[in-house]
């Protein structure tokens, strides 16, 4: 005759088995069914801010020009001295070399502390700086855009015409830049009137003087057309150190 307690030690050694394996296939159940960590990837490399890398065709007042600064703090923030030769790869800032901390925007100093303001800084209306230039029009034609202060894409006016339509210099000047390297412009002519001024003329179908050209105010310079634009026109803007003004403050009235 088997013996009881025998029997009932069995019985627990085969129940813990089972319940073993039973825990042991609900493990690999939750395993199989809990989802993947996603991949980490790896921030991308932050670029230098404040600088440009010299490409082929590119100019210092090229440059200057599509940032909207001054050509001869860019080359003087460079070291760079006339006639401003610069070379493919070189790396060009765009900004001063650091001095001190900027002050924080909305904010006022008194009494040596400072405290923020609130209230937004009211916009003064266009005001035009006296120019010792005798300025005339570039092109006949309709207005079809306008100057919009802060506004990147309004820069300047846009003077609708015909294709090959003759464009002429605003004033007597050198040309400082002729080509299409400019993303937008086309084929763009830039003419240094002053170290203060310069005048561009942008989306002609022909350039007709090079880089270093004098040219006279009233000289045909270029052709009429849309490259780089939807349209044929020609897109005109007058900068005084860099920074776009309202070419109609200047324009004699039409």
């Amino acid at each position: 005759m088997i013996d009881r307690r025998l029997l009932a030690g069995l019985f627990i050694l085969v129940l813990a088995a089972c319940q073993s394996g039973y825990q042991t296939t609900q493990n690999r159940q939750r395993m199989s069914t809990k989802p993947a960590k996603p991949a980490v990837q790896a921030a991308p490399k932050s670029q230098e801010t404040g600088t440009v890398t010299v490409q082929a065709g590119d100019t210092v007042f090229g440059i200057a020009f599509r940032a909207g600064l001054n050509y001869r703090d860019v080359a003087a923030w460079n070291g760079i001295d006339e006639p401003y030769t610069i070379r493919v790869g070189q790396k060009l800032r765009l900004s001063p070399p650091a001095k001190s901390a900027p002050a924080l925007p909305n904010q006022k100093t008194v009494l040596n502390k400072t405290i923020p303001v609130d209230e937004p800084v009211p916009v003064k209306p266009a005001v035009p700086v006296l120019s010792n230039i005798t300025w005339q029009w570039p092109a006949k034609g309709e207005i079809i855009g306008r100057y919009i202060a802060g506004d990147k894409t309004n820069q300047g006016i846009n003077i609708a015409g015909s294709n090959g339509q003759d464009i002429t210099a605003a004033a007597d000047g050198t040309v400082v830049y002729s080509g299409a390297g400019l993303i937008g412009y086309g084929e763009l002519l830039i003419i240094k009137h002053s170290n203060e001024w310069i005048s561009a003329y942008a989306h002609n179908s022909k350039l007709l003087v090079a880089e270093g050209v004098r040219v006279k105010a009233g000289q045909h310079i270029a052709e009429m057309g849309q490259t780089g634009s939807v349209r044929t026109m020609l897109h005109f803007e007058i900068r005084r150190n860099g920074k776009p003004v309202d070419p109609l403050l200047y324009l004699p009235k039409p």
